[in-house]
């Protein structure tokens, strides 16, 4: 089967990844471990303490994480914030969302702390919010996923208040000799096995390395940021090339 027959056209796009994810939700972190081999949880780590560094002010701030998927990236951040902060976890699908649910109810936490994480079914192309709600945006290995990119980061930029700061975490494709090569082999071969193993399907993961080939190289996107109305827009490389993460301000 061609790679163009799995990936599908854009009208179509939202509801051909909506019945992805409502396969994969179930394995969605188990199959997130094995396919990275666990870095997926180093690059993780290391884009929530750019999002909330260590020591920063724990002055009142609002975060919307949007493809919040299983709650990683909101969960980190909760961790590090202060008690002034809230977070939005929203997503698309409501499967997925069901999962960051779960991991929330298992949290020992007061009710303070459950009031300042609020749950959202919804598109990144349509954000139920009133312009500059928000002071942090953060998607982490959902963009590409998005039915348009463009409408998705011009929604970021509506919904945060100016001073606001866009963050992204993506796949990006290597580029270092041999890693490219190797890369490119066990994205194509081994992650769809791994797909029909572990998931019982190969064609959600046949989608998923097609999703990271089309997606644009980092400086590319950096650039669709900007267009987007974002300023000092920037990124930098992790895992040799694999991933890229993206910063820009709402000024």
């Amino acid at each position: 089967m061609s790679s163009s027959n799995v990936f599908p056209e854009p009208s179509k796009r939202r509801e051909y990844i909506h019945k992805v994810f409502e396969r994969v939700a179930g394995r969605y972190d188990l199959m997130n471990d094995l396919m990275s081999f666990g870095l997926h949880r180093a690059w993780k780590q290391d884009f929530a303490e750019c999002i909330i560094p260590r020591g920063a002010n724990p002055a009142r701030r609002a975060i919307l994480d949007m493809a919040t998927g299983s709650g990683d990236i909101a969960l980190r951040c909760f961790q590090r914030a202060g008690r002034e902060t809230s977070i939005t976890l929203c997503d698309p699908n409501p499967e997925m969302l069901n999962i960051a649910r779960k991991r929330i109810e298992a949290m020992p936490l007061d009710d303070d702390a459950r009031k300042r994480l609020r749950l959202l079914c919804a598109p990144a192309e349509k954000i139920p919010f009133a312009a500059c709600s928000f002071d942090i945006y953060t998607i982490a290995f959902g963009i590409r996923n998005a039915a348009c990119i463009e409408t998705a980061l011009e929604e970021a930029f509506r919904i945060l208040r100016p001073g606001g700061r866009f963050f992204c975490l993506e796949f990006s494709q290597p580029r270092l000799p041999g890693l490219e090569q190797a890369y490119a082999l066990y994205s194509k071969h081994a992650i769809p096995k791994l797909g029909e193993i572990v998931v019982g399907e190969r064609e959600p993961y046949r989608y998923l390395v097609e999703s990271i080939k089309r997606f644009p190289s980092p400086h590319r996107f950096n650039a669709m940021i900007e267009a987007a109305g974002f300023r000092r827009a920037k990124y930098r490389r992790l895992g040799g090339g694999i991933v890229a993460q993206h910063q820009a301000w709402r000024l």
